[in-house]
C-alpha cells in the first residue's frame, strides 16, 4: 500500500467514525430533549417554581378626604374609590359611616391608637399605612377634612412614596372654609379679600404680627384662647372685632358662638360648650344673622325618637336629618314570617289556579312576604296574569311598581283601609267572573278592609303574611330619657309602634312633641293619652317628616316673633302630661 492510498484509508474511517459521533449525539439530545419534555408535561408548575422566583408586587394607597363632619360631604370620586378597596385605614368610630360604601368583607384597619405628640402619631399612622399597602392591594386611607390641608395625608404620602408605594390623592371639603360656610359666614365678601389661616395646635406663632384689616382662621385655638385674643389685640386688632366659634361643625350637634375679642372668651364660658372648634375673627362674622342657613333648620338640633322596625328607618331618619334633626331609632317592632305558613302556601297555589279575582295589598310588608313566597316557588309577576291589583297607598303602590306591576286601584282620597273601601268597586255578577280578593297583612291588622269588603258582596280570604313582634325594651338611659322629655319628639308611624313603644317604654313626657303618620295612628295615640302636635297628610315616612318640620318651623316662627329666644322642645317643661 502506498502512502497515499493509506492516508485515503485513513481519511475514510475518519470521516465514517464522524458521522457515527454525529448520529450518536443527535440521538441522545432527541432522547434528553423528549424527556425533558415529558418531565414539564407532567409537573408544569414545579418546573416553573423552580426557575423563577415569584415576588407579590406593592399595593397602591389612595389618600380620600371625607370632610370635616357631615357624610354628606364625601365626593362622589371618594365614594368610587370606597367600592374598590382591599383594605380601608380609618382614624376612629368618626368614619364608619363611610365604610357603608364598601363591599362586604374589605378590611379595616384601625389608625386611631396611637398616643403623643401630632409627629408621633404621623409618623406611626404613616408606617402604619406602608405596612397595609404591603399586604393588601388597594388601600383606601381616609382622612378628616382634606389629606393636603392642614391634615397628616402629606406626611403619609412622603412615606409610602420611599418604600415605593403608588398612591392617589382624592380632595376632600376642608374644615377651614366648611365650617364657616355651615355656620353662615362667607370668608370672602367685597372689600373683605384676604383670609389667613392659622394652626396653633403645636407651633408657637407670633400672633402680633398678623395684619388687622383681614380675615382670620383660627384652628386648634381653644385651648389657648385667653392668650389668642390677648395677641391680637396687641397686634392691632380692635377689641369689638367680631369673633364665632364655632363646635361640631357641619353636624346636627354644630353650635355656634359669636361675641367679641373682648367678650369671646366669658361668652364661650357661659355657653358651657366645649370640643374642638373653628374660630372666625373678621368683621364677615356679622353676616351671620342673615346668613345662618344651617342651625335655624325647622328641626335643628332637636333629638327625635323613631320607633321604627329596624330594616325602615332609614328613609325617614335621613329626611329628618334634611331637617337639622338628630334621630335615634329605637327598634319596638320586628316583621317575622307567621307561625302556620300553610295559610299563605294554599293562597298562592289559589292565586296560580285562578281563585281570586283582587289581591289587596295594605303596607310594603305584605308586598315583600308574597314576594319572598314567589321566589320559594319559582314564580314571577307573570303569576298575576289576568287579576287586579289594588294597593292602599302610594308607598305600597311604588313597592308593588318595582315587581313592574301598575296598581289597577289606589285610594283617590284617604290612603288608608278605609279610603281603598269607599274606592272599591261592588261585587257585579256580570262583569266579575270571581268574588273572591286574596288579602294578605299583618296578623294583627284592623278589620276595617275586611268589613267593607263584605259589604260590597267580595268574599275575603283574610291571610297573615307576616306577624309584628314587639322588640325587647330598649337601654335603661333610653328609657329614661323618654319618660323625662330629653327626646324632642317621637315620629309614630303606624299604631302598632305607639302600642309598642308605651308597652316597651312607657309614656313619652308632656313636653316631647308628638307626630304621627295618620288617622289610624293619631286615634291610637289618643287612645294612650298622648296630644297629637302634627300629622302627615298622606301616610308616607317622608310626609312624616316635612310635617314635623312644619311644625318645628311654625313654632321657632312664633318664638321670634315674641322676641323670646329659640328652644327645644326638650329646654321647655310644662310639667303635665299631655291629655287626648
Amino acid at each position: 500500500m502506498t502512502p497515499a492510498q493509506g492516508t485515503t484509508a485513513q481519511n475514510t474511517a475518519q470521516k465514517t467514525a464522524q458521522k457515527t459521533s454525529r448520529k450518536t449525539t443527535r440521538a441522545k439530545a432527541d432522547v434528553s430533549a423528549k424527556t425533558a419534555a415529558t418531565a414539564a408535561s407532567r409537573t408544569p408548575q414545579t418546573a416553573a417554581t423552580s426557575t423563577v422566583k415569584q415576588t407579590r408586587p406593592l399595593g397602591h394607597v389612595t389618600f380620600v378626604g371625607v370632610g370635616p363632619g357631615d357624610p354628606a360631604l364625601l365626593t362622589l370620586a371618594g365614594r368610587d374609590v370606597l367600592a374598590s378597596a382591599d383594605a380601608v385605614v380609618v382614624e376612629g368610630p368618626e368614619h364608619d359611616a363611610f365604610l357603608t360604601y364598601c363591599r362586604p368583607g374589605v378590611e379595616v384597619v384601625d389608625g386611631s391608637g396611637t398616643e403623643g405628640s401630632r409627629a408621633l402619631k404621623v409618623a406611626a399612622r404613616a408606617r402604619l399605612v406602608v405596612k397595609t399597602a404591603k399586604s393588601a392591594a388597594n388601600v383606601v386611607r381616609l382622612l378628616t377634612g382634606d389629606p393636603f390641608t392642614f391634615s397628616s395625608g402629606a406626611e403619609e404620602a412622603v412615606a409610602c412614596k420611599k418604600a415605593g408605594i403608588g398612591f392617589n390623592v382624592v380632595p376632600g371639603v376642608s374644615e377651614v372654609s366648611a365650617v364657616p360656610t355651615y355656620a353662615g359666614i362667607p370668608l370672602t365678601m367685597k372689600g373683605d379679600r384676604e383670609v389667613t389661616v392659622v394652626d396653633l395646635a403645636e407651633n408657637k406663632l407670633d400672633l402680633t404680627r398678623l395684619q388687622p384689616k383681614q380675615t382670620l382662621v383660627l384652628l386648634n385655638a381653644v385651648e389657648a384662647l385667653k392668650d389668642t385674643v390677648a395677641a391680637l389685640v396687641e397686634g392691632g386688632f380692635e377689641a369689638s372685632t367680631p369673633v364665632a366659634v364655632t363646635v361640631g361643625g357641619t353636624t346636627t350637634a354644630q353650635t355656634s358662638v359669636v361675641g367679641t375679642l373682648e367678650t369671646i372668651v366669658m361668652d364661650l364660658r357661659a355657653s358651657k360648650v366645649i370640643g374642638e372648634a373653628v374660630i372666625v375673627v373678621g368683621a364677615v362674622v356679622e353676616q351671620r344673622e342673615s346668613l345662618s342657613w344651617f342651625e335655624t333648620k325647622p328641626l335643628f338640633g332637636w333629638r327625635i325618637l323613631v320607633p321604627r322596625t329596624k330594616d325602615q328607618a332609614g328613609p325617614l331618619m335621613d329626611r329628618l336629618r334634611r331637617y337639622g334633626a338628630m334621630p335615634e331609632e329605637v327598634p319596638t317592632i320586628s316583621v317575622e314570617p307567621p307561625r302556620n305558613p300553610q295559610q299563605m302556601d294554599k293562597a298562592i297555589r289559589g292565586l296560580v289556579e285562578g281563585r281570586y279575582e283582587w289581591v289587596a295589598f295594605t303596607s310594603v310588608n305584605a308586598v315583600k312576604a308574597v314576594r319572598e313566597k314567589f321566589d320559594e316557588y319559582g314564580l314571577d309577576a307573570r303569576a298575576f296574569s289576568g287579576l287586579k291589583i289594588a294597593a292602599v297607598g302610594d308607598k305600597t303602590a311604588e313597592a308593588i311598581a318595582a315587581w313592574g306591576i301598575r296598581p289597577d286601584l289606589v285610594p283617590s282620597g284617604e290612603q288608608s283601609a278605609a279610603g281603598l273601601v269607599e274606592d272599591w268597586p261592588p261585587f257585579d255578577e256580570v262583569l266579575d267572573p270571581i268574588n273572591r280578593v286574596f288579602l294578605p297583612r299583618a296578623d294583627i291588622a284592623t278589620e276595617t278592609l275586611v268589613a267593607g269588603l263584605t259589604d260590597l258582596g267580595w268574599e275575603v280570604d283574610d291571610v297573615t303574611a307576616y306577624r309584628t313582634v314587639r322588640a325587647a325594651p330598649p337601654p335603661a338611659p333610653t328609657r329614661e330619657a323618654i319618660k323625662s322629655g330629653k327626646f324632642d319628639a317621637v315620629v309614630f308611624t303606624s299604631s302598632s309602634t305607639v302600642r309598642n313603644l308605651v308597652g316597651i317604654a312607657g309614656k313619652p313626657h308632656a313636653s316631647t312633641v308628638i307626630a304621627v303618620i295618620g288617622p289610624a295612628t293619631l286615634k291610637t295615640a289618643e287612645e294612650h293619652g298622648l296630644r297629637v302636635d302634627a300629622m302627615a297628610e298622606t301616610p308616607s315616612v317622608e310626609e312624616l317628616a316635612d310635617a314635623l318640620a312644619r311644625f318645628g318651623a311654625d313654632r321657632r316662627d312664633t318664638m321670634v316673633e315674641a322676641g323670646e329666644p329659640v328652644t327645644r322642645p326638650s329646654e321647655r317643661r310644662s310639667g303635665s302630661r299631655r291629655k287626648s
